[in-house]
């Protein structure tokens, strides 16, 4: 080996550990870890420390391919950590914001910002001002739960899931909409053909449908006994690449499908399903750090500040922020439970992250005219956004009451793991202020036969658990016991904890003998 490959490896290893340690940063002086990954990128590149130059045009095809497998580890991560019980109650808002809400976003900014151009001496058509605003369109969720959490703060009510819900679900559909309009603006005609629609609809059932067989097909593979625990997360990858590169076998949109079978297979109980979960978590963030340094490096900050940009990417950003989110949400939340405050907050929460840049390197593959432009804007308007609204986030929830202290619990000394013949949970239970066990020791507590409190969390330490043990306001009890005992000392005990017991999608579910 050469003392050259050594150094670059070696150098690939300092910016990963420069991705990990900006999250300290991050989370001290509030800023989204989304820009300190694109910071250590631009800060190497030819206008930082000139230790890499990427010319976007050249390097756009193989910067996009990393995009797009990246996202699907993103996507099916996602997935994997959305419970059912979570986000059933807002299923349907969530699902109407991360379609009709993706669209609203980028026709009213496609329109804006096909007068933005106009009236800024910019000569371009209408559909290449909605491929733009396709590009920025949805929402990065994960970017605002950090800045939250980072000032102790979490959202109220069921805020919450409905953020992670349209997040998470949103993107395949910016994608979807961002490839059907490169086809539009680079057809011979120039015209938009509404054959696409139907297409539409195609591949967002079609991606649906692959991500939930899919799902059922990779609990029945982790379902199977391995002599090499190992070997369950090497399936983990496979499965994430089957499904993506299946569904777009069958012209379906891959990156739903892979998000479609997180979900499900999140849902369903299989070996090593805790493993998975973490092991993907670790995947998901090894792609956020490769994926936003290497997108860094493709920028040149000179260009970001020119008039070219500024002016009409300041003016853009305004519309997104103040015209077309709000305007999309309180259309498609319209008929939905949620208040106007809640309506607000939502509006102001749709930070843009990975997704829109990750996007806007298809362009530059497919040849649009003045896609290096194009790139450089979506850049310019996901920073203004992360910085403008993530700053500006926890001040308008605190005054709108939304707003709510986050509670960092310990991490648990004890797990369980999944895997065949055994049907154990182990899961926390935390003793509110109001509970029937608040006083009383375990022995008089009586639990339901089968369960068995191991350990009993209080504070940041962990006690031993034992009959004479007493109880106390804000304990968890960490409970073993099979899902029926723990759904039913749920039910009597802590009603509206987050114990989900396996609680599967309702395609899954088993049907008794009446066929109910």
């Amino acid at each position: 080996m050469s003392i050259a490959f050594g150094i670059h490896v070696a150098f690939a290893g300092f910016l990963l550990l420069a991705g990990v340690l900006s999250n300290k940063l991050a989370s001290r002086f509030n800023v989204p870890i989304l820009l300190m990954f694109l910071g250590v990128g631009m800060a190497v590149g030819s206008e930082g420390l000139g230790l890499l130059s990427w010319d976007p045009l050249a390097y756009a095809a193989p910067i996009n391919n990393l995009g797009t497998v990246a996202m699907c580890f993103i996507l099916f991560s996602g997935g994997l950590g959305t419970r059912y019980r979570s986000i059933k109650p807002v299923i349907s808002s969530g699902v109407v914001l991360a379609t009709l809400g993706v669209l609203l976003t980028a026709f009213l900014l496609g329109l804006c910002t096909f007068v933005i151009c106009r009236t800024t001496g910019f000569q371009t058509g209408f559909l290449w001002c909605m491929l733009l605003a396709s590009l920025i369109s949805s929402t990065d969720a994960a970017a605002m739960f950090a800045i939250l959490r980072g000032n102790g703060v979490s959202l109220s009510g069921t805020l919450q899931p409905l953020l992670e819900l349209e997040s998470g679900s949103n993107d395949p559909m910016a994608a979807l909409l961002t490839i059907v309009m490169i086809e539009v603006v680079t057809s011979s005609s120039g015209n938009f053909d509404f054959w696409q629609i139907p297409l539409l609809f195609y591949k967002i059932g079609m991606g649906a449908v692959a991500g939930v067989l899919m799902g059922g097909l990779g609990k029945w593979l982790f379902s199977q006994r391995f002599e090499y625990e190992g070997l369950y997360y090497v399936l983990g990858v496979a499965v994430v690449l089957l499904c993506f590169g299946g569904a777009e076998l069958i012209k379906s949109n891959g990156f739903l499908a892979v998000y479609v079978c997180g979900v499900t297979m999140g849902n369903l109980r299989y070996n090593y399903r805790s493993g998975l979960e973490k092991f993907n978590e670790g995947i998901a963030w090894l792609m956020q750090v490769v994926l936003f340094t290497s997108l860094g490096v493709l920028v040149n900050p000179f260009e970001l500040v020119s008039w070219k940009v500024l002016i009409p990417g300041v003016m853009m950003s305004f519309v997104l922020m103040f015209i077309a989110r709000p305007g999309a949400v309180f259309i498609s939340l319209a008929n939905s439970r949620f208040s106007f405050r809640e309506k607000l907050l939502v509006s102001w929460a749709g930070l843009r992250g990975a997704a829109p840049i990750v996007l806007a390197t298809f362009p530059l593959v497919h040849g649009v005219p003045n896609s290096n432009y194009m790139f450089n804007m979506i850049f310019f308007m996901v920073i203004g956004s992360v910085l403008i609204q993530g700053i500006t986030l926890m001040p308008l929830a605190r005054r709108l009451g939304l707003a709510k202290p986050f509670v960092a619990k310990s991490k648990s000394p004890l797990e369980m793991e999944t895997v065949a013949g055994v049907n154990h949970d182990l899961h926390e239970f935390e003793v509110e202020d109001s509970s029937i066990l608040a006083g009383v020791t375990l022995a008089e507590a009586q639990l339901p036969p089968g369960v068995l409190v191991t350990l009993i969390r209080r504070g940041k330490n962990f006690l031993p658990a034992s009959g004479a043990s007493r109880i106390e306001r804000g304990d968890g009890l960490l409970v073993i016991g099979t899902p029926e005992k723990l759904r039913e000392m749920s039910e009597k005990f802590f009603p509206g904890n987050d114990y989900h017991g396996h609680q599967e999608l309702p395609i899954f579910k088993k049907k008794n003998k009446t066929g109910v």
